[in-house]
């Protein structure tokens, strides 16, 4: 279901979580304040079918929105062609058990463009994209994919590159990781003026209702000239959060907002505070 609202929330269990699982995750969540978490299955999808049914259960009851990261070993532009089929079954099997946990949002970092032009990439994107959505559906298994915006310029995955999949095709739209695009950029798209002409962009090529259905993943970062470095806590990093989060109300925008910050649950709270008090 997609929320009527901002949610907001963290990237894994919350670090005063009393053990390191999903469902105490869930719970602290919910005494926290928070509205959401995003299953992290960034190391593989080791979860078996009756824990994700738990999962589910037990986020309905605190109404807690879930998403999943799949695994970080993605690369849908590899030179082998086994370890692009490994990567779209990574996705499909983070999309499946994620919809047994009642995850509607599947984010992964989608390719890298190695020496290929970027229009090449697209078109094999798409392609394998098109392809798992139609099983996706075929298999009754209804979530979106999310290819997430990427912090390198190594990597496919800019927000042009991302929303266009999101117009092209079906149960596909962007996750926008607003860190990754102030890394990619280096140092540019960081202040409400730039905050403002991503949202226009989405809102013009996916309309009212890309901006309604948004998942966003929002942190400090470190960066150099190659661009992302690693993640940092806001107060330690140059994010303009306050002006992003100023954007996100002038465009009443709708969705999950998931902190990557290394005190994921501080600075979500931190920026629903902030964004509450506008």
């Amino acid at each position: 279901m997609k929320p009527s609202r901002l949610l907001f929330g963290t990237a894994g269990t919350p670090k005063s979580s009393k053990k390191r699982n999903s469902i105490s995750g869930i719970e602290r969540v919910k005494e926290l304040g928070l509205d959401c978490m995003e299953l992290e299955f960034v190391r593989g999808v080791k979860m078996g079918e009756a824990t994700a049914g738990k999962i589910f259960e037990k986020a309905e009851e605190e109404q807690i929105a879930l998403s999943v990261h799949a695994p970080y070993y993605i690369n849908l532009n590899s030179l082998e062609s086994e370890k692009v089929d490994a990567s779209v079954e990574r996705i499909y099997r983070s999309s499946r058990i994620g919809n047994l946990c009642g995850a509607r949002n599947i984010v992964f970092h989608p390719a890298y463009y190695h020496k290929d032009r970027p229009e090449k990439v697209y078109d094999k994107v798409a392609t394998l994209l098109k392809e798992l959505s139609s099983r996706l559906t075929d298999e009754g298994i209804e979530v979106i994919l999310r290819p997430e915006t990427t912090g390198k310029g190594t990597q496919f995955g800019s927000l042009e590159e991302n929303v266009r999949l999101g117009v092209d095709i079906d149960n596909v739209l962007p996750c926008i990781d607003f860190a990754h695009l102030h890394a990619r950029s280096n140092g540019a798209e960081n202040s409400y003026d730039e905050f403002y002409t991503t949202m226009e962009l989405i809102e013009n090529e996916l309309g009212r209702e890309g901006l309604h259905d948004m998942h966003m993943h929002v942190s400090g970062i470190e960066y150099g000239k190659k661009g992302e470095r690693n993640h940092l806590n806001l107060d330690d990093s140059d994010l303009q959060y306050a002006e992003l989060m100023q954007v996100l109300k002038d465009f009443k925008v709708k969705g999950l907002l998931i902190c990557e910050s290394p005190d994921n649950e501080g600075d979500a709270l931190l920026m629903k505070k902030t964004y509450e008090g506008l």
